[in-house]
């Protein structure tokens, strides 16, 4: 049996670079040395910033991604669903069918199934 996996790589991601803000002098302002990134499934943004080195910046902004309860919950999801073999939306759609639901009214103060 395979062990499904997940991957998250380059492609998930916007990089880009800024000029900190803060104590560190003109090298810190004249430079684009602080890094931003976006996952961009989920919109979760992070950044490094507190480094003059650009690859520390990133590892930094790396770190706090892979460390963020939110992606951590949505690489989880993503698992659950290759593992499941569909999405959560397939499931909620196959549960929806009309032959599946059970649909109970209320008569008199009590319910009934139909």
């Amino acid at each position: 049996m395979s062990k499904k996996t997940f991957t998250v790589g380059k492609k998930d991601f916007v990089l880009s670079w800024y000029s900190g803000t803060g104590a560190g002098g003109q090298h810190r302002n004249r430079h684009m040395n602080s890094c931003r990134l976006k996952h961009i499934d989920t919109g979760i943004i992070k950044t490094g910033q507190s480094s003059r080195e650009r690859e520390a910046n990133k590892k930094e902004a790396l770190e706090a991604m892979g460390n963020d309860p939110r992606f951590r919950a949505y690489c989880q999801l993503k698992l659950s669903e290759i593992e499941r073999g569909k999405t959560i939306e397939e499931e909620v759609e196959e549960m929806m069918n009309k032959d599946k639901l059970k649909i109970e009214v209320r008569e008199d103060g009590k319910w009934k199934d139909q």
